[in-house]
């Protein structure tokens, strides 16, 4: 579970083990008190199912006597014993990679360098070498967005594709290999689009993908109303209800918007935002705490849901 996407910048980490019940209210209570974009907690299950991992990523040096006592009355004294860290740059992505398989969303196989073999001859692959980028396949963010590209292959073939806040660019690869398109997309941070142009290289998929910067569809390449067939949003649940109205002016007639780094609370607040511009829903997935959200126009009257299985 993570709440928080990870800051492209990561400077200082700060590590505890506990158990599950006080992994899960801290990473609530530091994901409500810090800013999403500086700081992001992740909580990870042992092998033995017993103590939980619990990292928070900061992209500046945090004040640790404030940290281990605002979490104090969760942990109690286990908050003495969590450890502070300096991080190197490029380092912590590659750490988390480290023992990480292969991840499958029917066809799509996103993997490693060093997991090439896993490769079967029908799959679509995307080999991902995240950097300091954030869009790895194992989240359940990515992932969720991925099956739901499944369930969008299954009744029909999208023409125009458009992926904002791209990462590391897995999404808008994975559009562009199974429907062999060119794709636009974008990230309002400079690196995680320079790391997406070398992972679409690293893929095959350089011609097939139209990079920009900038914050959501401001930019002429996905500034363009009622383009798109299929756009992507990946990102946060606060953007996701302020680029509503941008977001949804993008997709054509018969279009679908695949939204997630949601958590279950913020479901609610971006279906209104949504359902204000005329879009409702109908999918929802949830994975490993998150939900993904596929949205058509058709406005907030109540309508049969097909859940996607997730």
């Amino acid at each position: 579970m993570l709440e928080g996407l990870p800051p492209h910048r990561p400077t200082h980490v700060m590590r505890l083990v506990t158990d599950e019940r006080a992994a899960r209210a801290t990473t609530d209570l530091l994901g409500e008190i810090f800013d999403p974009a500086e700081t992001a907690v992740a909580a990870f299950e042992a092998e033995d199912g017993r103590p939980w991992l619990l990292e928070a990523y900061f992209s500046e040096e945090p004040d640790e006597d404030a940290i281990r006592e605002l979490i104090r009355p969760i942990v109690g004294a286990q908050a003495d014993t969590a450890v502070f860290d300096t991080i190197e740059r490029q380092d912590w992505v590659r750490a988390s990679l480290e023992g990480l398989k292969p991840v499958r969303a029917g066809r799509f196989l996103v993997h490693g360098a060093h997991d090439r073999e896993s490769v079967r001859p029908n799959d679509l692959p995307i080999e991902i070498e995240a950097a300091l980028a954030f869009g790895t396949g194992h989240h359940g963010t990515t992932l969720g967005c991925l099956r739901a590209l499944v369930g969008v292959l299954r009744r029909g073939r999208p023409g125009a594709v458009l992926d904002v806040g791209t990462g590391t660019g897995i999404l808008a690869f994975a559009a562009a290999r199974a429907l062999h398109r060119t794709v636009v997309a974008g990230d309002l941070d400079p690196e995680a689009v320079a790391t997406a142009r070398g992972n679409a290289r690293l893929n095959g998929l350089a011609g097939l993908v139209r990079f920009y910067e900038g914050p959501g569809v401001r930019h002429a390449l996905a500034g363009r109303p009622r383009r798109f067939d299929l756009v992507f949003a990946n990102i946060l649940a606060r953007p996701l209800r302020r680029l509503a109205p941008s977001l949804t002016s993008v997709v054509a007639e018969g279009g679908s918007i695949v939204l997630s780094g949601l958590i279950e609370r913020d479901v609610p607040g971006v279906l209104s935002a949504y359902a204000l511009n005329g879009f409702r829903l109908a999918e929802r997935g949830h994975l490993e705490g998150w939900a993904t959200l596929v949205l058509r126009r058709g406005g907030a009257a109540p309508r049969p849901i097909r859940r996607a299985v997730v």
